[in-house]
């Protein structure tokens, strides 16, 4: 199948395009390098650099005929979608619908979407929290991702273009970006490799439910073999707080460096655990990763990271 990976530069695009590569497909990557890296592009995509809210990124789509887009480009940063509402609605909808509007008349048959499962429900009502928890997100990020759920939809019921909604706890692993919010883990692991101390905003008793970036991928693939519009959590369904988090870091990296506290932030959720039975039972899915494993192995690959660029 010929795919388009956006943000296929960025920590989990870069991962999945691999994957798909492997699996024969032919892929194309855009992404605007903004937060993503160049290096982590796979040299066997095809690269683009552009931004998906552009002329030429829709002019691409058109004149590709993409099959298949699998979405992964966003403005994932909470807090900068409370400080800039706009900005956020601009890349995580308006640049899904240029490529949507490019691709519906041009050969698209298929999107994958990565959303999110902990902004996009909210605090919960209940927990675990599964696909059919109230929709009600607190901050602007929530807000885009769950619009743009609402426009493939739209393009569903209208085009007959299906969709599957991959709805993200907080991934982490190897090529995490730790200059955004997003990457808790990444920003912990970096500053205390560096010798320093991270900072945990508000008590640290908020929780969130970490996966790691090897079962992510595990589940792309296994929704390529699905037919029709179908909505899974990815995540492991454990609670993590982020005390509990510093300390599991804090074991494989500097054990004598503590943390900081500062003032809670806007637009934070306190808890967020997600409900995967869809996804166990429908697809045959699991989490395989223990989160001791993952950040060992997420503190190695920043530990050989930061050696290559010391000898630069």
């Amino acid at each position: 199948m010929k795919l388009l990976c956006t943000g296929g530069a960025g920590f989990i695009g870069s991962h999945v395009s691999e994957a798909f590569l492997k699996d024969g497909h032919d892929v194309h990557i855009i992404d605007d390098l903004s937060a993503g890296k160049r290096a982590n592009v796979p040299a066997e995509a095809t690269f683009h650099h552009l931004d998906i809210r552009s002329t030429e990124a829709a002019a691409l789509v058109k004149t590709e005929a993409y099959e298949m887009i699998v979405h992964h480009a966003a403005q994932m940063n909470v807090r900068e979608s409370v400080k800039h509402p706009r900005e956020d609605a601009s890349v995580n909808i308006d640049g899904m619908l240029n490529l949507m509007e490019a691709g519906r008349n041009h050969g698209l048959k298929r999107v994958l979407f990565a959303s999110t499962g902990g902004a996009i429900y909210g605090d919960p009502a209940y927990t675990p929290q599964d696909e059919d928890h109230p929709l009600c997100p607190v901050s602007p990020y929530g807000v885009s991702k769950l619009a743009c759920e609402k426009y493939l939809n739209f393009y569903r019921e209208e085009y007959g273009i299906p969709y599957v909604s991959l709805r993200y706890a907080n991934v982490y692993g190897p090529r995490q970006n730790p200059a955004g919010e997003a990457g808790v883990i990444a920003i912990f692991i970096e500053k205390m490799l560096n010798g320093e101390a991270p900072v945990i905003y508000g008590d640290g008793t908020q929780t969130r439910d970490y996966i790691y970036i090897d079962d992510v991928v595990a589940i792309n693939r296994a929704v390529m073999d699905i037919e029709g519009t179908r909505i899974f959590n990815v995540g492991t369904g454990k609670e993590t707080s982020l005390n509990e988090l510093f300390r599991q870091i804090q074991a494989h990296t500097a054990p004598s460096i503590d943390n900081e506290y500062g003032p809670a932030q806007p637009g934070e959720q306190m808890r967020s655990v997600l409900d995967i039975s869809r996804a166990e039972r429908e697809l045959g899915w699991s989490p395989k990763t223990e989160m001791s494993y993952g950040i060992r192995e997420t503190v190695q690959w920043f530990e050989k990271s930061q050696s290559r660029a010391r000898t630069q």
